[in-house]
């Protein structure tokens, strides 16, 4: 951050932490602005207990996000659903996501205390709720919400790469290969790394905050009840919207930070960049 100063000044104690946390935030917002796909923003926390201060990246945005043409196009559904298994497999290295798998855990345990087969879940429905016949033809069951998935959310449809559009394949390709450069970096000197046990010694009282991230890319449209059911402690509570953070034991692991911070950058760019997407039919 130094090398931003261009000139030499002398500051008071006070005034040169002002300069370093206004050249520090300058920095990170330089680095963070291309991305539209989201909100993030940055928080410096004190630490306590002997623990070194710690620089926590935090998402600001809430709810569906933005998938383009993989949800609204009209591609050819093999082309979405490789889009859209891509972003699930590898969003969740750099951002608070969840995906329909989780969605679904969630609603299981929630209405059939864990089953995943309508009989089963009808059992639960009928030993632990006490609904009656009439009332249970009113639930959703699991194949029920299962069948309510849009074909490009099924991975199966998904296409091999072979067979798709150089382009897509292309954007398919950078996104996958910034998710390894990020997932290469070592846990404690990337600024995305998520680690509970961390978090907590940081952020006291976070624990009582909804385990849920506040991201999912599951459609609204189809599951807005079972979205806002899983949602509604986090809307009271707050939701798990911490993408990573990075205790700094030494100064000189600002600058591995900052490499970090960059690395993911580009990867949610990628991203970006592929749900703006829209390859042309065939």
């Amino acid at each position: 951050m130094a090398a931003r100063e261009g000139t030499t000044r002398r500051y008071t104690r006070v005034g040169a932490r002002k300069r370093i946390e206004d050249v520090f935030n300058a920095a990170v917002l330089e680095i963070l602005a291309p991305i539209e796909l989201v909100d993030l923003r940055v928080a410096v926390l004190a630490g306590e207990n002997d623990n070194p201060p710690a620089i926590a990246l935090v998402c600001e945005s809430l709810g569906q996000l933005d998938l383009g043409w993989i949800e609204t196009g009209d591609a050819p559904v093999p082309w979405r659903a490789a889009a859209y298994a891509a972003l699930g497999e590898t969003l969740g290295t750099a951002l608070p996501v969840f995906g329909y798998q989780d969605l679904f855990d969630e609603i299981s345990m929630y209405y059939w205390d864990g089953e995943i087969d309508d009989e089963s879940a009808r059992q639960s429905l009928t030993a632990y709720h006490g609904l009656s016949a009439e009332e249970l033809a009113e639930q959703t069951l699991p194949s029920e919400m299962n069948a309510r998935r849009p074909d490009w959310m099924i991975g199966t449809n998904a296409a091999k790469a072979a067979s798709l559009p150089k382009t897509l394949r292309a954007a398919l390709r950078r996104l996958r290969d910034g998710h390894k450069a990020l997932d290469r970096l070592a846990s404690e000197r990337n600024a995305w790394h998520f680690d509970t046990d961390i978090l907590y010694e940081y952020v006291p009282g976070i624990e009582e905050c909804s385990s849920l991230p506040p991201l999912t890319l599951v459609p609204f449209e189809q599951f807005a009840r079972e979205l806002d059911d899983v949602a509604r402690h986090g809307m009271e509570m707050g939701f798990m919207d911490v993408c990573g953070i990075c205790p700094l034991p030494e100064v000189s692991r600002i600058d591995d930070w900052f490499e970090s911070l960059r690395l993911g950058v580009q990867f949610l760019l990628a991203a970006q960049h592929l749900v703006r997407f829209d390859p042309p039919n065939p």
